[in-house]
């Protein structure tokens, strides 16, 4: 059955004040439409919130900040980002894409936590607005897929340092994530070439490869997480997940990882959603997240 297209209620910009980190380039945004939809967005300077809020009588109270990927040189904005946060919608779960700004030298003083700023920010703002778009202000995910998914990923391991102005301490930390076949290593021997060259440009510190390497930083206090990858991926190696998945059992998060034989990079992006996301609202569900 073909799903009907969710109007977005808002749109609105991420910052309401100066963009934090940001150099006065006049950037101009390329924007690619499929079927009068966006499709895909590159050189992103002006970040913003896209929200998407279900039916009163469905809400769970529950949000997920989405944040799509494309190698941090790009944002698949509508397979992974307007078709899913309909499918969260239908589900009583509210949906907020986050158009982030992707890292350039031109735009940025340092492009490395460009990225990062725009995802703490856009916790603080649905946070800071949970009451008045009627959520549970404990029930905020962040999910990403790819390089997105190394940026939900760095979210959820890198939110005891505020890299956002946060005179009002609100916390930054997401209290869930959803990662699809994430980007989550920035070691060589692992991190997609091409993400790790955009985030960290061309000759990265090694200090700088094993701080983006969310592998390492994950914590007691890390968020529950679900995952899922391929094992036939030879875009971003399933080992991204594995890793992460083992980081998270050590420090006894709870966490559920699917992984399946084939399917490629960007697998799920030819299933239908309820179909590949059921198990993820299941999680959801025995998690605590939206029961």
């Amino acid at each position: 059955m073909v799903s009907m297209h969710l109007e977005a209620q808002q749109i609105i910009d991420l910052y309401q004040d100066a963009i934090p980190n940001s150099k006065p380039y006049p950037m101009k945004e390329i924007v690619t439409e499929k079927n009068g939809q966006i499709a895909w967005i590159q050189k992103v300077s002006k970040p913003t919130l896209t929200i998407y809020q279900p039916d009163k009588e469905i809400a769970l109270g529950a949000a997920v900040i989405i944040c799509p990927g494309g190698g941090y040189s790009g944002e698949s904005y509508l397979k992974e980002g307007t078709i899913i946060a309909e499918t969260f919608v239908r589900k009583g779960i509210a949906a907020f894409i986050l158009k982030y700004r992707l890292p350039s030298d031109s735009i940025m003083v340092d492009k490395s936590i460009g990225p990062l700023q725009d995802a703490q920010q856009a916790i603080k703002t649905v946070r800071q607005n949970a009451s008045k778009w009627e959520l549970d202000p404990e029930k905020i995910g962040i999910m990403g897929f790819s390089a997105g998914g190394h940026l939900a990923s760095t979210a959820g391991t890198h939110f005891d340092k505020s890299y956002i102005p946060n005179d009002e301490n609100i916390s930054l930390r997401p209290d869930f994530m959803v990662l699809i076949y994430p980007v989550i290593s920035m070691k060589d021997e692992l991190t997609h070439p091409g993400s790790q060259q955009n985030l960290l440009g061309n000759a990265p510190s090694e200090e700088q490869k094993l701080l983006f390497s969310n592998e390492l930083q994950v914590g007691p206090n890390t968020p529950l997480t679900w995952l899922t990858h391929t094992g036939d991926d030879n875009v971003v190696s399933v080992e991204n997940s594995i890793q992460f998945y083992q980081a998270l059992i050590r420090n006894e998060i709870l966490s559920e990882m699917h992984l399946y034989p084939k399917g490629n990079h960007g697998f799920v992006l030819s299933l239908p959603t309820e179909e590949w996301m059921q198990p993820l609202f299941d999680w959801m569900d025995k998690s605590g997240i939206v029961n």
